[in-house]
């Protein structure tokens, strides 16, 4: 197992859950946290929304004390707005261990805002939001960048070098560009050539949905860290199946349908307590879709969890699931 330091703080493992808009929201990190995630990544959240107190975003910014270290993820293209928001975040108390500034997000109104992945067509406004913000705060500045806008606009090196020289204390890339979105292949070469032009910890990004991944990423680009985010939706475990292969050499298999089902409801349960039943079983029906892909009788099930009202619903879906199985 291989430590990881990110400035002032050190992680027990250089896995990180990579933070996904309506997935890595507080009950969903708890598991990855207990399967063995190195640093855990919060939902990306406006620095805007923040500014004018928008009432969603307060829950959005909760943090446990079972999840530490946390990332808390903002995203905006004013470097005094977003200097202002980190200084006013650790001033009030939020408790998060690194900042981070997504760069990379690809969704249309973000982009069309001049934010997210935009950034990466202004490096120079990217570098001045980068030191504002390493000005305002004493927790490490890290960024979360893509291989570049599209095709003919790779830069993902120079702006990890920009990200280098502003301040911040770690780059994670992810291998797809802008205009990709999530299809075709990560290319890991562009984290390899990141890593020949930076000396602050790099973080890879793209398509590690297993151990065999994480270690053929490890091989193909000498990466410091490996960020899952993809590969985690519906398989927090997946911590555990690297940590367990790296140490051992041996594949760990996945949960049992009866180990799986078991999580699965834990984590509605938990969603339900965090979000009232309303909202966290109706955000918990993608859940248990990915939860379940791949164990026999899933696809007869996926229609049905489209429709789930209640806890109870699901625990008698997942009980005859269990049976049919």
């Amino acid at each position: 197992m291989q430590t990881l330091q990110i400035g002032n703080v050190t992680l027990k493992n250089n896995l990180i859950l990579g933070p996904m808009a309506g997935v890595t929201d507080l009950p969903f990190r708890l598991l990855c946290a207990e399967q063995g995630a190195g640093l855990l990544c919060m939902e990306m959240v406006s620095a805007k929304a923040i500014l004018y107190n928008n009432k969603n975003t307060k829950a959005m910014l909760k943090i446990d004390e079972r999840e530490h270290p946390v990332s808390l993820q903002l995203f905006g293209s004013d470097p005094q707005i977003m200097g202002d928001i980190a200084r006013r975040l650790e001033d009030e108390g939020v408790p998060f261990d690194i900042l981070d500034i997504n760069m990379g997000c690809p969704v249309p109104k973000v982009v069309n805002n001049g934010e997210g992945s935009a950034l990466m067509k202004d490096p120079i406004l990217a570098g001045q939001i980068i030191e504002s913000m390493v000005k305002a705060t004493s927790r490490p500045v890290t960024v979360k960048i893509r291989k570049g806008f599209d095709d003919a606009h790779v830069n993902a090196p120079e702006l990890a070098h920009i990200a280098q020289e502003s301040g911040a204390a770690a780059v994670a890339v992810h291998g797809r560009t802008r205009e990709q979105y999530y299809s075709g292949k990560a290319d890991w070469s562009v984290i390899r050539k990141v890593k020949e032009s930076v000396t602050i910890p790099v973080i890879g990004n793209g398509d590690i949905l297993s151990a065999a991944d994480a270690i053929r990423m490890r091989e193909e680009t000498g990466c410091d860290g490996f960020m899952i985010a993809r590969g985690a939706q519906g398989n927090p475990w997946i911590f555990k199946q690297i940590l367990h292969e790296w140490e051992t050499g041996e594949p760990l298999e996945k949960p049992s349908p009866e180990e799986m089902t078991e999580i699965m409801l834990r984590h509605a349960r938990m969603q339900i307590e965090f979000k009232g039943e309303y909202v966290g079983i109706r955000e918990m029906r993608k859940h248990a879709a990915w939860y379940t892909a791949g164990y026999h009788g899933a696809s007869h099930l996926r229609g049905a969890l489209s429709e789930v009202e209640s806890y109870e619903q699901l625990e008698a879906m997942m009980c005859g699931f269990l049976r049919d199985s």
